[in-house]
């Protein structure tokens, strides 16, 4: 069963339950990856909807960084409870561990030895993990990259 399929399902499962948070989420999940469909004039594949996962679960990270800042911590709940459902669709993320060993290999490898060389070191520790087959947070990739040089 394709992610979209298993999406469709478990969104008729909510609204079967009454589950109006759920139901809400897979929708506007469901709409999103629609319209991505509509723009490319046909059927998304596994790895184009978890991209596309990966970006709604972006910007609910953003909106709930934003309104705890504005101290509207009721929509902070509801923007967490929206990233707890799509991050079930995701596959498992990589963990501090293998990111750190991941950077360190990069950092061997490329002869990164000062920020000047983030970039080739960034490239190839994105690619190892990327090569993994889970899920990968760029920014977290960039913190570890900074760390490890010095920055």
């Amino acid at each position: 069963m394709t992610l979209v399929e298993r999406l469709n399902q478990d969104l008729t499962a909510a609204m079967k339950a009454r589950d109006a948070a759920r139901t809400s989420t897979l929708r506007m999940a469901k709409a999103a990856i629609m319209n991505k469909e509509i723009d490319k004039k046909g059927a998304l594949d596994d790895g184009e909807a978890i991209k596309l996962l990966q970006g709604l679960v972006k910007q609910r990270e953003d909106s709930a960084d934003q309104y705890q800042k504005a101290n509207r911590l009721e929509l902070a709940e509801k923007e967490q409870g929206e990233i707890v459902i799509l991050k079930s669709y995701l596959p498992a993320e990589v963990t501090d561990a293998e990111v750190a060993a991941a950077v360190d290999k990069a950092v061997s490898e490329t002869g990164a030895s000062s920020l000047k060389d983030m970039g080739k070191a960034m490239k190839a520790a994105l690619a190892a993990l990327a090569a993994s087959g889970k899920a990968v947070d760029g920014r977290r990739v960039n913190e570890a990259v900074k760390k490890k040089l010095g920055g």
